[in-house]
């Protein structure tokens, strides 16, 4: 079974399941999320850019990216590959435990401190998920376009638990920043690793 899902990352390039956020990943998926990993070392691609993102490409519109346990073993694995080496079960036990979907987000404003206290929703139709704990930073950084507007760009992270919401309804991620506003993406969770 493992050299048939093998040949299948390999000379397919696509995995041997369907999309979803995983909240149990099983070998397959595990397996194929290791091959990512050692694929992007090889490629020199940066481990953060196995991530999923979300939002848009432009650099000083809001943009995320999501944290999910495959993409965390990819991550991982990377790391591991640029230094010849493979993660122990232990290391991939500890990353596959974690019982939280990491969703971090960039948003801009007007000054250095607008993203204090800013707070972060899932909705799935009617239904509001909200974090376990959420931190962002209390000193935003200068964009590139600094002292024109946007002139702050700050990150805004938050944990959500995979046992409160459904990783296959479409999905609101809703940020308020501290300073007011608000941005929402439109993500299908059913279509992410």
């Amino acid at each position: 079974m493992q050299y048939l899902i093998l040949l299948t990352i390999l000379f397919l390039g696509v995995p041997p399941f369907s999309y979803a956020i995983e909240v149990s990943p099983t070998e397959e998926h595990i397996l194929f999320a290791l091959e990512q990993g050692k694929a992007a070392a090889n490629s020199k691609t940066p481990p953060s850019h196995l991530f999923w993102r979300f939002g848009s490409s432009e650099v000083l519109q809001p943009h995320g990216m999501l944290m999910t346990k495959l993409g965390g073993v990819a991550v991982l694995s990377a790391h591991f590959s640029f230094r010849a080496a493979r993660p122990t079960e232990e290391d991939l036990h500890r990353v596959l435990e974690d019982g939280f979907l990491q969703v971090s987000v960039i948003v801009f404003g007007s000054s250095a401190r607008f993203a204090v206290d800013s707070y972060m929703l899932l909705k799935q139709g009617e239904r509001l998920i909200k974090p376990a704990k959420v931190r962002s930073d209390s000193l935003a950084h200068r964009s590139i376009v600094w002292p024109n507007s946007p002139s702050f760009k700050a990150k805004v992270v938050a944990s959500f638990p995979y046992d409160g919401f459904d990783p296959l309804v479409p999905t609101i991620i809703s940020v308020f920043p501290g300073e007011g506003g608000e941005v929402n993406f439109d993500l299908d969770f059913s279509t992410i690793p």
